[in-house]
């Protein structure tokens, strides 16, 4: 059994694919595909049901995985603790983002990071806050910046990096513009301009909308939340907004705020609740949590 070996089956996991995991891991699908095999022969099991559009782990590979991770993580962790002594750092760390959470500085963070530790791969990738966490869990992300409605998810750990006030904001010619508060029940029958599922920002207008006994009626939808506000602006209905960018766009928007009950949103920076898989992700997301302060406003 070799680590090369262990290092494969997982990464085929994490992909459910043998021509994805090839592609990451940089060698030829066949390579892949004969180190798999190599290895179900020398326990005597399959570990990988290929039936299907995309592969999963059987019964015994489901077994064999925490193992062929933690030894993974150990020989990682070796080689860390020799370049500790050295000053040396390397890998590769994979970073999610939600759209929403550039003024958090984190292009900044990764620059840093990167000129300090120029031997580690970073990759970042953009996507809402159910698939990131998805993905932190299926072991394809090391960390994370999430929007969060509530507590963090079961096997996530977070630190809060920014808390704020969700309102409402209108164009000024609207006609609820004369108001700067409103109970959320007067929300039944507005079109509302959102962000789209799966985003925390969402969770928090469905999950209020709910409370107050309605649905919400959904007008627009955009990933953007700048584009929910020039939607708004333009008068098309009843946008959504974190406070910070409320304010921002306060020349073009009357902002609303919620007389009860107050809706608050959160992004935090998250990564797997028994810790990232190597030693570069966790000086990263060190790094992170004393770097991305947190604003409460």
């Amino acid at each position: 059994m070799e680590l090369r070996q262990l290092e494969y089956l997982v990464t085929v996991v994490e992909e459910a694919s043998f021509t994805k995991a090839a592609a990451k891991l940089h060698v030829a699908q066949p390579g892949v595909s004969a180190q798999v095999k190599q290895l179900e022969r020398e326990l005597g099991q399959e570990l990988l049901d290929r039936s299907g559009r995309t592969v999963r782990p059987t019964e015994a590979g489901a077994a064999v995985l925490p193992y062929a991770r933690a030894a993974l993580a150990a020989v990682a962790d070796a080689r860390f603790a020799v370049d500790e002594l050295t000053g040396l750092l390397r890998g590769r760390v994979a970073v999610g983002m939600v759209t929403s959470c550039a003024p958090l500085g984190l292009p900044d963070l990764l620059a840093d990071f990167h000129k300090d530790h120029p031997g580690v791969e970073i990759n970042l990738v953009e996507d809402n806050s159910d698939r990131l966490i998805a993905a932190l869990r299926a072991g394809r992300l090391d960390t994370a910046v999430v929007g969060l409605a509530g507590p963090a998810p079961q096997g996530i750990a977070t630190e809060t990096v920014a808390d704020e006030p969700v309102v409402a904001v209108v164009s000024h010619d609207d006609p609820l513009a004369g108001r700067t508060g409103l109970a959320f029940d007067a929300l039944r029958d507005q079109p509302l301009i959102s962000l789209p599922r799966g985003t925390g920002l969402r969770t928090c207008l469905d999950e209020a909308c709910a409370a107050a006994g309605f649905a919400p009626r959904i007008a627009f939808e955009a990933s953007d939340p700048n584009v929910l506000a020039q939607l708004a602006a333009r008068g098309l209905g009843v946008a959504i907004l974190p406070g910070s960018l409320a304010a921002y766009h306060r020349a073009t928007l009357h902002t609303i705020t919620f007389t009860g009950p107050e809706l608050r949103g959160r992004l935090a920076l998250a990564w797997r609740g028994e810790g990232p898989a190597g030693p570069a992700a966790r000086a990263l997301i060190e790094r992170a949590r004393r770097a991305l302060a947190p604003v409460r406003p």
